[in-house]
């Protein structure tokens, strides 16, 4: 059966793409479980050499996936850059760092003397990966690229909106050197594959929805194996007394904006000082009104269209609800079909009541709420209520907003930037805190989330051993004892 793919820019069918079934993606798992076994052999020395010819394979052909994301998704010419350089951050990251995250280390032995001790990461076998749509090239390279890396093989999951650009960039690593049975993508009906994928994989990596990770999460744990989940956010950013209005502003629209909203750590909920919020809500509306719509391949407009029309009727369906419980539209709220099906104004919404769904909803859409607060006492109390918690931003004095940050409950935090500070550092991890996910990506953690470490232990031949039998405990266990009780200062 074939799935029809609509152009989010048009509206019009760009493509069919084949509908994988449980039987095929079963096969893909046997023939991936098979290459995994040489894969595996191949010096991790030698895997990262591959790693780095897959930089420069992407930058060699950037524009041709550029020019896909932005079919496929409908975003800016500018949020397609950013992507870009988001995978090719993380490729180069797990290609410098996965030698020696991989190495045997020793450790300190049970009895000095007597026993040596080394530890060592060891490939779970083949990894199941799940994307979404909306950052389908950066997600791919931040999850398969350290499974590959680490000595395992993948089955991926493709969200179907976005099946070809991942498929691109698998020819892509198929070119320079992954085998081809190494790495797989499976497509079509979510439920069907993503169950099959989640039934047959070793470790399970997950991109998506908090109600659909939870499912992943059962299904995995009834089979015992590991997985990693990034789920939704309602991200806060706090503006402190003080900060620069102007400054501010600049950093919530980039923040909130970036690909249309369409990212689980944009900003959707902004708290400003009381006394300020006429000045910086006059400010916020000057800017965001000055933004551009619309899509080309050059750097022309500043947002692009939502990926689909049901992306575009859920974004409105909250503006609409968010009118009815009271909320003023500061700017925006409107569908604009006078540039394409599936284009929506950049939102500003205030006067906002606490109980609002606007508040508390992941909108996944180019809407920002604002809201006042009168301490930052306060403004911390109501950044935290929410079941979510994966990103968050302070603007201010970065001395002050250290300290704001630690008190805000988010896998990440950035300081005077919205998100981009923590997903460009690469070396550290990322994920998300109580809804928001369980693990992390990124960072040593992101590879060795996808290996099992395996403990060896040396008995070493000296003239005094181990003891083995009932009678030779009654000559070591004094000294035994003496042992432990010194090594216990040690």
């Amino acid at each position: 059966m074939a799935i029809a793919i609509i152009d989010p820019i048009s509206g019009k069918k760009l493509h069919d793409l084949e509908a994988h079934s449980a039987t095929d993606v079963a096969l893909r798992f046997d023939e991936g479980r098979s290459a995994q076994k040489s894969w595996s052999q191949t010096p991790p020395a030698e895997r990262s050499k591959i790693a780095y010819r897959l930089v420069d394979a992407v930058i060699a052909r950037q524009d041709e996936l550029m020019d896909i994301l932005q079919r496929e998704t409908g975003k800016s010419r500018a949020h397609a850059f950013e992507e870009i350089t988001g995978a090719l951050a993380a490729i180069s990251y797990y290609a410098k760092t996965s030698p020696k995250l991989l190495e045997r280390k020793k450790v300190r032995g049970g009895v000095p003397l007597l026993i040596t001790a080394y530890t060592e990461p060891a490939p779970v076998g083949v990894v199941g990966i799940v994307t979404p749509w909306n950052y389908p090239l950066a997600l791919t390279m931040m999850d398969v690229i350290p499974a590959l890396l680490a000595g395992n093989s993948v089955v991926q999951k493709a969200d179907n909106q976005t099946a070809k650009t991942v498929k691109l960039a698998r020819d892509i690593a198929v070119a320079v050197g992954i085998p081809e049975k190494v790495w797989q993508v499976v497509h079509g009906d979510p439920t069907e594959v993503g169950n099959a994928v989640t039934d047959n994989a070793d470790y399970m990596a997950f991109t998506g929805s908090t109600a659909t990770g939870k499912l992943v999460a059962q299904r995995a744990a009834s089979r015992l194996i590991g997985y990693s989940l990034e789920l939704g956010g309602k991200n806060p950013m706090i503006v402190m007394p003080g900060a620069d209005l102007a400054e501010a502003a600049e950093m919530a629209i980039a923040s909130a904006f970036g690909n249309a909203g369409q990212l689980c750590v944009s900003i959707e909920r902004l708290y400003v000082p009381a006394h300020a919020l006429a000045a910086f809500e006059a400010v916020l509306k000057d800017k965001v009104e000055s933004l551009t719509l619309g899509v080309s391949n050059d750097f022309d407009f500043d947002l692009g269209a939502l990926s689909s029309q049901a992306q575009l009727e859920r974004v409105s369906g909250f503006v609409e609800r968010a009118k009815k419980e009271g909320a003023r539209v500061v700017t925006g709220g409107q569908v604009r079909s006078d540039i394409g099906p599936n284009f929506y104004a950049p939102t500003v919404l205030s006067d906002i009541p606490h109980g609002a769904e606007i508040l508390h909803k992941e909108v996944f859409g180019p809407v920002i709420a604002l809201v006042p607060y009168s301490s930052l006492d306060e403004a911390v109390e109501l950044a935290n209520a929410t079941e979510y918690g994966l990103n968050a931003s302070v603007v201010g004095n970065p001395k002050e907003a250290l300290k704001l940050a630690s008190r805000l409950m988010a896998g990440s935090v950035n300081i005077n930037e919205g998100y981009r500070a923590s997903m460009a550092t690469m070396a550290a991890p990322m994920g998300g805190m109580k809804q928001s996910g369980m693990h992390r990506r990124s960072g040593p953690g992101g590879l060795l989330r996808f290996t099992e470490n395996r403990t060896i232990g040396v008995a070493n031949k000296l003239p005094i051993g181990l003891p083995s039998r009932a009678k030779e405990y009654r000559r070591m266990a004094p000294l035994m004892t003496k042992l432990a009780r010194w090594m216990g200062r040690i």
